[in-house]
């Protein structure tokens, strides 16, 4: 009897670009290294030590999570590696050991594990470590206070905490330039506001992120801020000023843009991007922290799966042919 050969074929599309989750999850971390080595450059072997303790022990829970509930160990796909990186980048450098333990432990099992693992998360598992550790603990992100052993040579303030102390006048001891190529108190990967951008502009041009989403929220910080500024110049900060400080850039380029916790259509995502860029501003003038990165990007999070619904009617649906 002739032997048929039998050929399992699968659903459209057919093309494929060759790239993987650990293709992106690379470029993901190559891409934020400038600003990583920047950060390291600036704050010292105490930097690189919380940088290198965030990645391993990031892993080291996805490899015992997997381990404990018999899924397949997934470590080579580098997931773990880019949370605990972003993570380590929103820490300052004098952050305790176990601090940086428990927020790994937040952003990968809690975050990430508990849902199903890559593309079931609703957050942004490293957004929602840094969160937890922030309300928890704030001190520990109270730059001016857990760096001042650090002798800079520009001003040892963390820009964004001297203007909600002081008010605009603060913007004063701020010049522009030095706050973009990172003469500030801030995190570890936040501080150098070119790495980021270069960063960014690299994942997009490569298809990575999606423009749309960082552009919006840019637009929407700078859109609110100058609002905010039109209204009373005397109190509150320009726009410029709140685009390089704190964690604006790394917000709209690395969090915001998570694939998982982010719309898939072109239109949600102008309004996704946008409503983090307002959020942001609204709770750094009115709200009770000096920074709304990180509660904006939750917040836009939550409401996805609402805002990717809006999309344009397909074509001919809803006419009457009869």
């Amino acid at each position: 009897m002739h032997k048929q050969n039998k050929f399992t074929v699968s659903h459209a599309p057919f093309w494929h670009d060759g790239s993987s989750i650990k293709c992106m999850n690379l470029n993901i971390m190559a891409a934020a290294l400038p600003a990583v080595l920047f950060g390291i450059f600036q704050f010292g072997m105490p930097a690189l030590g919380v940088i290198c303790l965030s990645i391993s022990t990031a892993m080291a829970w996805e490899a015992l999570f997997n381990f404990i509930s018999k899924r397949p160990i997934t470590l080579n796909d580098y997931n773990a590696g880019v949370i605990g990186m972003l993570l380590g980048m929103m820490f300052p450098a004098t952050i305790p050991w176990w601090a940086v333990i428990i927020g790994t432990f937040v952003a990968v099992v809690v975050g990430q594990q508990v849902f199903g693992g890559i593309g079931g998360n609703p957050f942004s598992p490293a957004v929602i470590g840094a969160t937890i550790l922030m309300v928890s603990w704030h001190t520990f992100f109270d730059f001016d206070a857990t760096l001042l052993s650090y002798d800079f040579n520009f001003t040892a303030l963390a820009p964004l905490a001297a203007l909600k102390h002081q008010g605009v006048s603060a913007t004063g001891l701020f010049n522009l330039s030095d706050l973009v190529i990172g003469k500030e108190v801030g995190a570890i990967g936040a501080v150098s506001g070119i790495g980021i951008i270069l960063g960014g502009i690299y994942l997009i041009l490569r298809g990575f992120i999606r423009w749309e989403i960082s552009v919006s929220y840019i637009a929407g910080i700078l859109v609110t801020a100058g609002l905010f500024n039109m209204v009373d110049p005397g109190k509150y900060a320009e726009p410029m000023f709140h685009l390089f400080t704190g964690y604006t850039l790394l917000g709209a380029f690395f969090l915001a843009t998570d694939s998982s916790s982010s719309p898939v259509h072109t239109i949600p995502m102008f309004i996704y991007g946008a409503m983090g860029g307002l959020m942001t501003i609204l709770i750094r003038n009115i709200g009770a922290y000096p920074d709304g990165t990180f509660f904006a990007i939750l917040l836009i999070n939550l409401i996805n799966p609402l805002i990717d619904n809006i999309r344009p009617k397909a074509l001919g649906k809803g006419v009457n042919n009869a």
